[in-house]
């Protein structure tokens, strides 16, 4: 059967989009592969102890930078061959915990310093390439606030150093507060399959690997031949160590070095973190890949994966592709089964291509202790759906160059399951990307009474994780935004002003809510009236198409005239030059014949009388076949003009008004909400909490 342009594009645009997702999930499991297959033994070799300064870019980490500089003086190496720079680009308390820090460190004979800029140009690479300027020791290392690096670290790791042109050891992280909730527990089960697959496969190979930006050791000198850090992306850790690899330098993963590591613990600093990477990386990609493919040395499957590795997040627009084009594809009658006459192969399909292959990769990532992981595969797999919004965002802002600051991930201390963050400093509200993942939750709502009612159940679960993805995150993303005012001091009393605050964001968040139940309610109500009636349309017209009884066919043909004539009730007339109604027709952008609804109705009217002229003739008569082939062809044809009409009642101006509407409403109390936000902040500004 010929698709209509409209549903055409959409099926075209759904097969590339599953296309090209697949090509990134095999490439994962190629490096699932190599991971396994290629065991390099790597070289280690005596060095003694060579000089290296730890450099620590700070910002705002009242919380946690004490615990990272105490862990990093307690390292077991001699003091005369260890430099400590703090770049402290603060703002608030931070700033004098750290000269505190740094005092009492200096008169037990640390090489420590306390370095001030004076400003946050360049953020975190603007504050590493201010620190090299004063540099001058063989090998550097790097922590983030939130990193807990072990005393037998740099003892460890040194002699990796084995080979001239190694220029970056990255080590693993570990996972300090994995169990304290289950974003943690995704958060961490998703790191593992970066650095024991990914960095694995790529740090036993000739493939580029990236520095994770903290946990690792540079040789000084690579740093310089690779150009220094640079400040035009959101990642300069995988910027600079690509950079590195395109001169030659080699980077090594080591697996047994582990560092732990403070997991973000609210949904909104985790967003944060994933929308960093998303953007920095096709930022690289757009400023290095035309580097690499044409730079001679790099092997092409280097070229390849690299490309891969830096242009992989574009998986999340696809993804969301692929979600809106789902609905409408089953809504339109499309047949989208792996295996036409068996559909249940596509279930099977997608269990074997997503978790039944990860689950095989968990065996022998963890081994003994892989059911324990196991259980969290279902969570982390909500979790990667949820953030499909969030990180096309990023895509798109790095796409268009927009430039965003560097917005770090806040920490807190957390480590036991009974520490609570929500009293703290560094909360983070929930953004307006929030609002996108309820709509792409409410519009998978719909999605999976399309795949119900259009007869494809199989499809259901597949929106269903999509959109319980979707409302995980924006629920968490909710629940976990406080007016919380960032306090140090001891509490003080609420003012008046700060008390109607609080009172007018509880109400206005039941407000926000309400709406977005009202709005799931009209989507479920308007797919009912304007939606369903076509799709029982279409099985009434398959029942002509498979009967032969004159009485039967009556009877559909009668309940296609009921269902048309509540479907029109909400569409437009179309009138001619005398006012005469000539039409109703869905698709009101360059409308055509075959989706006149008032014409498709006529058309009904007409088979029913033929159907009772037939009905009144011998059955074993030339006219009564005749008759009844007619109908079958007429019955067919009529299908296929209601299939072409389904996907524009989605469209209709009344739906985009009051989408638009709906919309509208949300993101007016969300602003209302920013402005409270806003006073309340100020309030703490003028009272000097």
């Amino acid at each position: 059967m010929a698709l209509n342009p409209f549903t055409q594009f959409i099926f075209e645009l759904f097969i590339i989009s599953a296309i090209i997702i697949t090509a990134y999930t095999l490439n994962f499991y190629y490096l699932a592969f190599l991971s396994v297959r290629r065991k390099e033994v790597l070289i280690t070799k005596e060095m003694g102890t060579p000089s290296v300064t730890i450099q620590l870019p700070i910002y705002n980490e009242k919380y946690v930078a004490k615990r990272l500089v105490d862990a990093v003086c307690e390292l077991d190496y001699p003091k005369e061959k260890l430099k400590i720079m703090i770049i402290d680009d603060s703002d608030d308390e931070t700033v004098e915990l750290l000269e505190n820090e740094v005092n009492y460190y200096k008169k037990q004979g640390f090489q420590i310093e306390h370095i001030r800029r004076g400003t946050r140009k360049g953020y975190k690479a603007g504050a590493l390439k201010h620190a090299m300027k004063t540099t001058n020791t063989e090998y550097v290392a790097i922590f983030d606030a939130d990193f807990i690096p072990p005393n037998w670290f740099l003892k460890r790791a040194i002699p990796y150093f084995s080979k001239p042109n190694i220029g970056l050891l990255q080590c693993r992280w570990g996972h300090i507060n994995e169990n304290y909730s289950s974003i943690t527990q995704v958060q961490a089960l998703s790191l593992d399959f970066h650095f024991l697959i990914e960095q694995k496969a790529k740090s036993n190979s000739h493939l580029f690997m990236n520095f994770n930006g903290t946990a690792g050791i540079w040789k000084r000198d690579c740093i310089i031949d690779a150009g220094g850090w640079h400040t035009a992306t959101l990642v300069e850790d995988l910027d600079l160590s690509y950079r590195a690899q395109m001169k030659g330098w080699k980077c090594i993963f080591l697996p047994d070095i582990v560092v732990d590591a403070e997991l973000p613990v609210q949904m909104n600093g985790a967003k944060r973190q994933q929308f960093r990477w998303a953007k920095g990386s096709i930022q690289c990609a757009i400023k290095l890949l035309g580097g690499i493919a044409i730079k001679r040395t790099v092997a092409i499957e280097a070229k390849i994966q690299a490309f891969i590795q830096l242009t992989r997040h574009i998986v999340y627009p696809l993804i969301l592709i692929q979600f809106l084009a789902l609905p409408i594809l089953l809504a339109g009658n499309i047949n989208l089964y792996v295996v036409s006459f068996i559909p249940a192969i596509t279930i099977a399909a997608y269990l074997v291509m997503g978790p039944g292959a990860y689950l095989m990769i968990i065996q022998k990532m963890y081994n003994k202790s892989w059911k324990s992981k196991a259980k969290i595969l279902p969570t982390l797999i909500i979790y990667n759906a949820g953030m499909a919004v969030n990180n096309t965002v990023a895509v798109f802002d790095a796409v268009v160059g927009k430039k965003n600051e560097f917005l770090r991930t806040p920490k807190y201390g957390i480590i036991n399951k009974q520490d609570d963050w929500r009293d703290k400093a560094y909360n983070l509200p929930f953004t307006k990307t929030t609002l996108l993942e309820i709509f792409f939750g409410v519009y998978g709502l719909m999605g999976i009474l399309i795949s119900i009612f259009s007869n494809n159940p199989i499809f259901a679960p597949i929106i269903g994780i999509q959109t319980i993805g979707f409302f995980f995150i924006a629920f968490m993303s909710i629940s976990h935004t406080r007016f919380k005012r960032n306090k140090s001091s001891p509490s003080r009393a609420l003012t008046k002003e700060e008390k109607m605050a609080t009172k007018f964001y509880k109400i206005s968040m039941i407000g926000m809510m309400a709406i977005i139940v009202f709005g799931g309610f009209m989507a479920i109500y308007g797919y009912n009236v304007d939606i369903y009636p076509l799709d029982r349309i279409r099985g009434h017209f398959d029942g002509i198409v498979g009967s032969s009884d004159p009485i039967v066919i009556k009877a559909h043909l009668v309940e296609i005239k009921q269902d048309l004539s509540v479907v029109m009730v909400n569409i437009e007339d179309t009138k001619n030059l005398d006012g005469e109604v000539i039409g109703k027709n869905p698709v009101w952008i360059f409308p055509t014949e075959s989706t006149n609804l008032l014409r498709i109705e006529n058309d009904v009217d007409s088979m029913i009388t033929s159907i009772e002229k037939i009905s009144v003739v011998p059955k074993d008569s030339s006219a009564y076949h005749t008759g009844m082939l007619d109908m079958n062809d007429r019955a067919t044809l009529l299908k296929e003009n209601i299939m072409d009409a389904t996907p524009y009642m989605y469209v209709s101006v009344s739906n985009i008004v009051f989408s638009t509407l709906w919309i509208a409403v949300i993101i007016g109390i969300f602003a209302v909400l920013q402005r409270k936000k806003d006073q309340l902040a100020t309030i703490d500004e003028a009272s000097g909490v």
